[in-house]
């Protein structure tokens, strides 16, 4: 089957062979976040992105298989919900930006910055830090073997616009990394994952991004 991105709160999840990665989408919680589910297809170990709500679902993603880790993609409430219940059930290491790590309500046992690797058995994910929706958030980026790149942009980028800021500095923050960060460097066809609502592409995106600057959100 086709993968589209396209996953309601209830419904199935959809699912994406990557490489030698698997990504199960699933959206959750009263606000739909999404969150991802990352299976190394060759060893079968499992991480997970955004532990946003509904630890039942999610435990039932996970299987047993087991869960090596969990990546918070920034700090704010409706994304780590279930981060303390998921972690107590799974005993998964948890994954956070530097700069946000401090307010999540578990310990972080791993604080990343640009350029740390995280590790899903034969597959890695770069870390880029996109400043602006909070001090904190990171965007991971995984480069299949088949050329094409996957980025999980949590609330820093969406279909039509950057995340939400809360200051004129924020939003120039915000609008700069990504503008330089992620379409400055990657190509027309990599796709990206949010943390509410459908995927895209950049090149979907990037007729629209001085709009964006524009229009300050």
């Amino acid at each position: 089957m086709t993968y589209t991105g396209e996953v309601e709160v209830g419904g199935a999840p959809d699912v994406r062979e990557a490489g030698d990665l698997r990504i199960t989408k699933v959206a959750v919680g009263p606000m739909s976040n999404n969150a991802y589910l990352l299976q190394c297809t060759i060893t079968g170990e499992q991480a997970l992105i955004d532990a946003a709500a509904e630890t039942p679902r999610l435990l039932e993603l996970v299987g047993d298989a087991g869960l090596a880790r969990v990546v918070t993609t920034h700090r704010h409430p409706d994304h780590v919900q279930a981060l303390p219940d998921v972690v107590a059930a799974t005993g998964a290491q948890t994954v956070a930006g530097e700069d946000d790590a401090d307010e999540l309500p578990v310990p972080v046992d791993v604080r990343v910055r640009t350029g740390a690797r995280i590790v899903v058995g034969t597959c890695e994910l770069e870390v880029i830090e996109i400043v602006g929706h909070t001090p904190g958030s990171i965007v991971l980026a995984y480069d299949d073997p088949d050329g094409i790149v996957h980025l999980f942009t949590g609330d820093s980028l969406f279909p039509g616009g950057v995340g939400k800021t809360w200051s004129e500095e924020d939003f120039r923050s915000l609008i700069g990394d990504v503008e330089s960060k992620i379409f400055g460097r990657f190509d027309d066809d990599t796709w990206f994952y949010p943390g509410h609502g459908n995927d895209s592409t950049l090149g979907a995106e990037r007729p629209h991004l001085s709009e964006w600057r524009d229009r300050g959100w």
